[in-house]
């Protein structure tokens, strides 16, 4: 019976190494395609959890060789604020609007870092862990010493949503849609 329970054992932790290999493989995959890419946009609905407040936005990212533009659609009253982070900083642009993307952590995490954030853990995080939710993997990577996101994927690897964990609390709640990277 014990030699029973090792061999079952033994056969378990080799069925769950399969897995998780498939996944790091995929994960590397997507992050090597990600590395070559010039150009990447895509649109999130962004929920923050702030301790005494949710905010909510719908943004459009877009990347290029020169950075990033994070494009502000909803809500409606400060569409068309966008930020272009490049090598030079970060640049506000509309009028005299502002908007209120204050840190949600101490590591300067706020809605409109999100974006660059799962992009960067797309490319460059270690694949922590890995599982299925239905038709999607789910990928937990390591984006840094005090941010996990957590990114569910159809099976063409294009992400879904994506959760930014950050001092073991899920601060940024992110739907994706019109995933687009044009090859280099």
């Amino acid at each position: 019976m014990k030699k029973l329970c090792l061999l079952v054992l033994c056969l378990a932790l080799l069925l769950t190494g399969c897995g998780s290999g498939r996944e790091a493989e995929r994960q590397q995959q997507l992050a090597e395609e990600l590395r070559a890419r010039r150009d990447l946009r895509f649109t999130a609905d962004v929920r923050a959890e702030y301790p005494d407040k949710t905010v909510s936005y719908r943004l459009s990212y877009e990347e290029d060789e020169e950075g990033c533009t994070i494009r502000v659609a909803e809500p409606e009253a400060i569409g068309g604020v966008s930020v272009h982070l490049g090598p030079d900083g970060a640049q506000l642009r509309f009028e005299e609007i502002s908007l209120d993307t204050g840190p949600l952590d101490r590591y300067g995490l706020s809605p409109l870092s999100a974006l660059p954030a799962l992009t960067r853990a797309l490319r460059e995080g270690h694949l922590e862990s890995a599982w299925t939710e239905g038709e999607l993997s789910v990928w937990e990577l390591i984006a840094g010493d005090h941010l996990t996101v957590q990114v569910w994927l159809d099976a063409e690897l294009t992400p879904q949503r994506a959760e930014l964990i950050s001092d073991g609390r899920v601060s940024v709640f992110l739907e994706l849609s019109d995933w687009n990277a044009v090859s280099s």
